[in-house]
């Protein structure tokens, strides 16, 4: 074994030459395993130091199981929260524990969370990247072994795994829909910060979509907002102007919301709408929301095997990963542009 890796449930399992499911098992107390496999398995942790501090504790008191820590944006956004959800679900029988803080977008509070993780010594640390945030901090844990996952954004400094969305080519199929229902006019409003890699990929889709049915781009259909009420001012900014867009694109679940109050306020049914990404009861509004849908359950489950493929022992080079989106047409954004017809 390399000396400047970090030992492996596999790495144990080849010492004592049995499967790591058996490891899993006498190490997490689940399931039946021998006394002379306990205690084979026991001297080769001892051996090898797999999870030295951690994992003595679990053997030496019963203590808690071996932790992921995830570093989330926002705890209260349900994408993130399904996410997690199908990250825990992934984990569980291995014995892993799932442990989750919100870093509010905020570089120096991720940094906070990691080294606070990185303290407690997880098995697994998974990150959505702040705007701004630097991790080369990390270099030295995933040298040394710790797998290090980025989630929805690619990180920074740090070349590692990432499990992305198709953001572009979402947003371009959204728009691209809008297009063929007549409408020239269609107002962007997105996230901030403007630099946020989900915001640029969804706008640079956006755009894709106007050059490919030769449709100018105007910047005065491109607004943004951070929170549910900054997208409603946005919505009715862009309604309130001369020559109003004829349809909506949201660039996110949370300024869908925006988008949705602002038009039952107004009572506005002319105006046609698409989301990327879903919210709850979409179904249930008058008419019903078409989205361009994530997936964020494969997006933590492809998050979570990944991981703990680097856990048994997967040295391969870095990769990213991207998760397809889809179209699911549900009435807002079949509203066709006035004086249009249908095709």
């Amino acid at each position: 074994m390399a000396a400047n890796r970090r030992p492996t449930m596999a790495d144990v399992a080849r010492e004592v030459g049995v499967s790591a499911k058996t490891v899993s098992r006498v190490l997490n107390e689940d399931g039946y395993a021998s006394e002379q496999t306990r205690e084979q398995v026991l001297a080769a942790v001892a051996k090898l130091g797999f999870q030295p501090n951690l994992m003595a504790r679990n053997i030496r008191v019963g203590g808690p199981d071996t932790t992921i820590g995830l570093v989330v944006p926002d705890l209260a956004n349900p994408f993130f929260g399904a996410v997690a959800r199908s990250i825990e679900d992934t984990v569980r029988d291995r014995g892993l524990t799932l442990l989750v803080g919100s870093s509010a977008d905020d570089p120096d509070r991720e940094r906070s969370l990691t080294d606070k993780f990185l303290a407690r010594r997880v098995s697994v640390l998974m990150v959505v990247p702040s705007v701004g945030a630097d991790h080369s901090h990390l270099k030295a844990h995933r040298t040394a072994g710790l797998p290090v996952v980025f989630i929805d954004r690619p990180g920074a400094g740090l070349a590692t795994d990432s499990v992305v969305s198709s953001n572009r080519d979402g947003s371009h199929e959204g728009v691209a829909h809008l297009i063929a229902h007549g409408h020239r006019r269609i107002g962007f409003i997105g996230d901030l910060p403007t630099k946020l890699y989900t915001r640029r990929e969804r706008l640079a889709g956006y755009r894709a979509a106007l050059q490919e049915a030769e449709i100018p781009y105007d910047r005065s259909l491109v607004v943004s907002a951070h929170d549910q009420q900054g997208a409603e001012a946005a919505t009715a900014k862009l309604l309130d102007l001369a020559d109003p867009p004829t349809a909506l694109y949201a660039g996110n679940n949370i300024m869908a919301l925006g988008i949705v109050a602002e038009l039952a306020r107004g009572k506005r049914k002319d105006v046609a709408f698409v989301a990327f990404d879903d919210v709850s009861l979409a179904e249930a509004l008058e008419p019903a929301l078409t989205v361009v849908a994530q997936d964020p359950g494969e997006i933590g489950r492809t998050a979570a095997t990944t991981a703990l493929a680097r856990l048994d022992g997967d040295r391969s080079r870095a990769r990213t990963v991207t998760v397809p989106t889809r179209l699911i047409i549900r009435g807002s954004g079949e509203q066709r542009a006035p004086g249009t017809r249908e095709a």
